[in-house]
């Protein structure tokens, strides 16, 4: 797969290795040489959106935030907007060819908010928390939470926040978890989430008969089910077919049903997911005994 077509799918951002393994050294320095990649770290790199959106927030005095903001401190997010999203104060003037340029939020930033050309840490995770879609914004919580942002400070902003969005914002404190392998994964959960009855967990350790000892994207322990957000990324030769192949046989075998997600499907066709979800949740509690969920 060609790399521009590559990024979105990893959410954005990705390390070398992860690039080359998926398409070829000289793929990447291709594309570092044309501008598709930037580089954001050593050995991580992002899409070209991101430079843009600085180059954009330095040229009007703005901040880039939202998504546009994730990128810039290496996370990975759901979708790459189509425009740099920019925090820019609301007294500031743009004339219509520059505003077409870009997606404006308009609000007034102060010194402890930002950091360079972007919303600092803190303040772009409570702006996604309040503004974005429950999905986006879980990804771009759980991303920051496994680069290193305390959780218990997440916890802390949500808790104090208040006005419009708060509730949200708290909703993805709560759910937040570091163990969610990509957002493919993150937007997967906040599908499962919505589901009555439908409990999950990020990569739990799961043992049973014929040595099953695995974890498994998404499971839920009590119903014994199995979501797992099936993506090429970890599937590049036979050996790795076998692996899970025997994995999800043994899953099968210790009584776990075992739901497999495509990315396509996860990402643009959310409500088929959920429906799936519901009548599969809805049969385990049945054949299980378990009392029936309140929608």
């Amino acid at each position: 797969m060609e790399i521009a077509r590559l990024m979105p799918v990893l959410g954005g951002v990705a390390s070398r290795q992860l690039v080359v393994r998926l398409t070829s050294r000289r793929a990447l320095d291709e594309a570092l040489a044309t501008g598709v990649l930037v580089r954001v770290a050593r050995g991580r790199y992002a899409v070209r959106e991101l430079h843009q959106g600085t180059e954009l927030a330095l040229k009007v005095a703005g901040h880039v935030c939202l998504v546009s903001a994730a990128l810039a401190h290496g996370w990975k997010v759901k979708v790459v907007p189509p425009l740099p999203q920019i925090a820019l104060p609301k007294d500031r003037r743009l004339d219509d060819d520059t505003r077409a340029l870009m997606d404006v939020r308009w609000i007034d930033l102060g010194n402890g908010d930002v950091e360079g050309l972007a919303t600092n840490a803190a303040t772009t995770l409570e702006m996604c928390g309040r503004r974005l879609p429950f999905d986006e914004a879980l990804a771009i919580a759980d991303s920051a939470l496994r680069d290193g942002f305390p959780a218990s400070r997440l916890r802390s902003l949500a808790a104090e926040a208040r006005g419009p969005g708060s509730a949200r914002l708290r909703r993805v404190a709560q759910h937040a978890d570091h163990r969610a392998a990509n957002p493919f994964e993150s937007v997967l959960r906040a599908i499962a989430l919505d589901v009555p009855g439908l409990s999950v967990e990020p990569q739990v350790r799961l043992r049973g008969a014929l040595a099953l000892d695995v974890r498994p994207d998404l499971a839920d322990r009590t119903l014994r089910i199995v979501l797992e957000a099936d993506s090429f990324e970890w599937h590049g030769d036979r050996a790795a077919l076998r692996r899970d192949a025997r994995r999800y046989d043994l899953l099968g075998a210790n009584g776990w049903l075992l739901l497999r997600f495509a990315w396509e499907d996860v990402m643009h066709d959310a409500e088929w997911v959920r429906s799936v979800l519901v009548e599969a949740t809805d049969r385990r509690t049945k054949a299980l005994g378990q009392p029936a969920a309140q929608a």
